[in-house]
């Protein structure tokens, strides 16, 4: 079997347009989220924009000038991107919970079932942007275990980032040391990125 060589062009295409003109969405006029497709598009571009930005800004503030210098290192890029999707499976779980739960609670929805079918499309989509599929049959399997416990009435209200917000914290390659040193940090980032998100959320739905 032939191993996949990982460079900076497998980041850049895809991760870095988003990482670094993130910053010009915000003078972007928002649309409406008024049905499941719409729903579909703004999980899956917001759970890519939280879990990309937060990886690759602690990479960089951990790194420094010599940040660019590890794209060189092939074990480090494989590292990243297996640290991307990884995030990024996590990220759609908590949001797709987050938004249905929302939904349930304030405009009624009923359909929470609509949940898994969403977040089952979005990863089946992914395989086109080369997500490994042992992630994508983890993030499943992992997603129907956690649906098990999901309270839809209370979701939303009770630290549902958290699980995202850890698994950058497990997945970013970084040393474990510095990592234990940064915990707080690390997880507030995330948080506050969410935060971002959520107020986004419900200045734009209208089922």
């Amino acid at each position: 079997m032939i191993k996949k060589k990982f460079t900076w062009k497998d980041l850049t295409i895809n991760d870095f347009k988003i990482y670094f003109f993130s910053l010009f969405k915000a003078f972007v006029p928002k649309k409406k989220i008024r049905d499941f497709e719409e729903l579909e598009q703004f999980i899956q571009t917001k759970s890519a924009w939280v879990s990309q930005v937060t990886l690759y800004s602690y990479l960089k503030t951990r790194m420094g000038t010599r940040y660019v210098l590890h794209f060189e290192n092939d074990e480090f890029m494989e590292s990243v991107n297996k640290a991307k999707w990884n995030i990024y499976a996590v990220s759609l779980q908590d949001l797709t919970y987050y938004t249905f739960s929302y939904l349930k609670v304030y405009f009624n929805l009923k359909e929470t079932n609509k949940s898994k079918e969403i977040f089952y499309k979005i990863l089946d989509d992914e395989t086109t942007n080369n997500m490994p599929l042992d992630i994508i049959d983890n993030a499943k399997k992992n997603f129907n275990e956690r649906q098990l416990s999901i309270n839809w009435d209370k979701y939303f209200d009770e630290l549902p980032f958290n699980p995202s917000a850890l698994s950058l914290y497990k997945w970013a390659p970084i040393a474990d040391e510095l990592k234990t040193l940064d915990r707080k940090i690390v997880l507030n980032s995330m948080i506050l990125k969410w935060d971002i998100i959520k107020k986004e959320f419900k200045d734009r739905i209208q089922f």
